[in-house]
Formats: C-alpha cells, sequence, structure tokens
C-alpha cells in the first residue's frame, strides 16, 4: 500500500478538543449534541475552525485551522467555542473537559448514528460502549516523510511528560481509581490504539497498514489510533496521549510544548544528528506511571534506564527548547507549563474539589465547567503574564 504524506508548512500547528455537554441541572452527561451541530456546522461554514460530532451523542470536537502559530491556532478554538455557547447557553447546556466525566454511566449514553462508530461498537462490545473519554489532538507540521518516524520514536520519550501534564480524569462512573489519567488506560483497549510501534520508516509503515487492512483489522489509515500517529492526509505528526485539558491556557501550553518539541527533533535531522530513544519496554513502564501518578511519576528518561521526577525533567526540557519557542512566537504559550508544574494539573484539582465536597462528585462538575467556562481566555492570560 502507497501511502503519499501530504505537503505542511513545517512546524506549523492544528488543533483538535473534544467537549462534553452536560445538562446544567444535573451535571450529568446530555445527549445533545445533534441539535447543537444542526445549528452550528451551518453559521460556521465559512469560519477557520469546525464543530463536528463524536463518538457520542454527547460530545462535540472543535477543531481549529491550520495556524502558522500555537496562538493562531488557539484563537480558532476560542471562536469555536464561542459559537457552541450561543446554542448551548439557552439552552441548557453547559460545557467542559476532563478525561473523564466524574461520575456519568456507559450505560446512559447513546452512540452517534454514523456507520463508522455502529461498526466500531459492534466490534468492541463493552469496551467500546465504555469508551467515555475526552482528549485533545495537536497535530504538528513535518517538512520530509522521512523525519516521521525518527520523530514519532523520540517523542515517545516524553509521551509520560505529556500526559502527566494533562491527566484529568481521575474519577470514572462515580469510582475514584486512584490513577491521575485512567482514560489512558481505558483507551489502549481499543483495536491500533496505544503506544505506536517502533517502526523505523515510512516503507514499514506502509507495510503496517498492508497487514491490518489485509487481515481486516482496519479500513483504512485513519483507524489506526496510536497515541502518537502520522497524520498523512495533512502532512503532520498527530499527539493524541492527552487527557482533554480544562482550560484554553492549558490547552496552548501543551501545544506549545509539543510543536517545540517536534521543531528541535526536525532540527537536528536536519544536522545528521541521532535523536535519542528509550526501549519499547520503558516507553509502556512510562506510560502506566504517568497514568497512576500524573506529576508526581518518576520516569525513565533513556537507554540506560535513568529514572527522573517527570516535573525536573520537564523543567530541564524547557530550557532546552526556550530559544527555539522564542522563535516559533510560542514562548507565552509554552511558559503556561510552569504555571502547571506550580499549581497542579486537572486530576489534582479534581481531587482536591471532591475532598472538599466530602466526596460528592457533582461539585467536581460544578467545578470543571466553571473552569472551562470563566478561566481565563488565552488572551486574558497572556494579557496578564
Amino acid at each position: 500500500m502507497t501511502v503519499p504524506f501530504a505537503t505542511s508548512a513545517r512546524s506549523s500547528v492544528g488543533l483538535e478538543w473534544e467537549i462534553m455537554l452536560a445538562d446544567v441541572e444535573t451535571g450529568d452527561l446530555a445527549p445533545r449534541a445533534p441539535e447543537i451541530l444542526e445549528t452550528v456546522e451551518e453559521a460556521s461554514a465559512l469560519e477557520r475552525y469546525t464543530v463536528t460530532g463524536e463518538l457520542l451523542t454527547n460530545t462535540v470536537e472543535v477543531t481549529s485551522g491550520v495556524g502558522d502559530t500555537v496562538a493562531a491556532a488557539v484563537d480558532d478554538i476560542a471562536d469555536a467555542i464561542a459559537a457552541v455557547r450561543t446554542f448551548a447557553d439557552p439552552h441548557g447546556i453547559d460545557l467542559l473537559c476532563a478525561g473523564s466525566h466524574p461520575f456519568a454511566q456507559w450505560y446512559d449514553q447513546q452512540v452517534t448514528d454514523k456507520t463508522r462508530y455502529l461498526k466500531l461498537i459492534e466490534r468492541t462490545q463493552w469496551w467500546g460502549r465504555n469508551m467515555m473519554i475526552w482528549g485533545i489532538h495537536v497535530h504538528v507540521g513535518v517538512d520530509d516523510v522521512n523525519k516521521v518516524f525518527p520523530i514519532i520514536n523520540a517523542l515517545s520519550v516524553y509521551l509520560p511528560h505529556l500526559q502527566a501534564l494533562s491527566a484529568s480524569s481521575p474519577f470514572w462512573a462515580g469510582e475514584r481509581t486512584g490513577y491521575a489519567s485512567n482514560r489512558a488506560l481505558v483507551f489502549q483497549q481499543l483495536p491500533t490504539a496505544g503506544l505506536p510501534w517502533p517502526l523505523q520508516d515510512w516503507s514499514q509503515f506502509e507495510r503496517y497498514l498492508d497487514d491490518m487492512v489485509g487481515t481486516g483489522v482496519i479500513e483504512d489509515v485513519t483507524e489506526v489510533r496510536w497515541d502518537i500517529r502520522p497524520a498523512p492526509r495533512w502532512g503532520t505528526i498527530e499527539v493524541r496521549a492527552c487527557d482533554g485539558m480544562s482550560t484554553l491556557p492549558e490547552l496552548a501550553a501543551v501545544a506549545a510544548l509539543v510543536q517545540v518539541l517536534v521543531e528541535m527533533f526536525s532540527r537536528r535531522l536536519d544536522e545528521g544528528l541521532p535523536l535519542e530513544t528509550i526501549r519499547p519496554w520503558f516507553t509502556r513502564e512510562n506510560k502506566w506511571r504517568a497514568a497512576r501518578y500524573g506529576l508526581d511519576a518518576r520516569v525513565i528518561v533513556d537507554q540506560q534506564g535513568t529514572q527522573r521526577p517527570v516535573v525536573e525533567h520537564l523543567r530541564e526540557t524547557l530550557e532546552q527548547v526556550a530559544d527555539i519557542a522564542v522563535e516559533l512566537k510560542c514562548a507565552r504559550e509554552l511558559a503556561g507549563i510552569e504555571t502547571i508544574l506550580t499549581e497542579g494539573a486537572s486530576y489534582s484539582r479534581q481531587l482536591a474539589v471532591a475532598d472538599a465536597a466530602d466526596g460528592d462528585l457533582r461539585a467536581v462538575v460544578s467545578h470543571l465547567v466553571g473552569e472551562f467556562r470563566s478561566g481565563p481566555t488565552l488572551r486574558d492570560h497572556l494579557a496578564s503574564s
């Protein structure tokens, strides 16, 4: 199978943000996406952003246009959210985002009436119906198909860092799971989801697709759901490992980190330098540690098995990419990483709210709704920094 990799602007950025819809009175998930889409899709037909449905009718996905900078892509996302609110607010629908809803039950949810989704549920059964998960996807343009898998393999070293920063699913169906990101471990139960295979070049990826299509596992490349995957149609590398971010500045911060890492690796390849990777079994262990412990995790950072606190290694990484961030005009967005490290990720805030409310998870939903609505916009955040 020959799969062309589209031309894209180097280190350009595209963002996708999956948003929960909740009933304003109960806080429970609301199957209202079809109503929103009927109104918003037509009204936004000429906009840079898009608003689309997802697997479950309790979700809308907002997608940016291609941004030269993270700020441009995030502006698109902000405009899309504003468009969704024009319908949601007067119809009693709250918006929020996290990797999981604190107390909703899978058996109460409705699957979007689309062949692709219905086939997925038919095949995956209980696990598919349990996909009450919300995430972000960060696309970064790559200027040479031969760079794609070297960069994916190098980025895999930083998967636990991204997962820990975004971890926001400590509750599942009313249970306190003990994990910072329960979503990470649920999502990998789907066929072709989870960690990417350590392929070395594009031809190996094409052979992988031949095998998967030939044996009926997938129908096309879009059904490869790895934590980091190529997006051939767009000419990008797509990072899908993150839980849903609860605020726009946090989304911008993680997007900036992905952008500068991809650019750093691309420059090293231009200079003929090898990119550092770690053994696949270390990558797997790191994913579990980040899911379990979030920003308290110790992660394996090299082939020798050196272990470092993820927060400490993140701060070192921020120093390494500081000049690149200035060149890509995302330094102020990237500074939001330090805010997360200092003030805590969404999972820790949710746990604190639950503890203060004697375990009442409706309070956690109210907290998430409040953060999503009243937390600073990116423009406000940057203006005050």
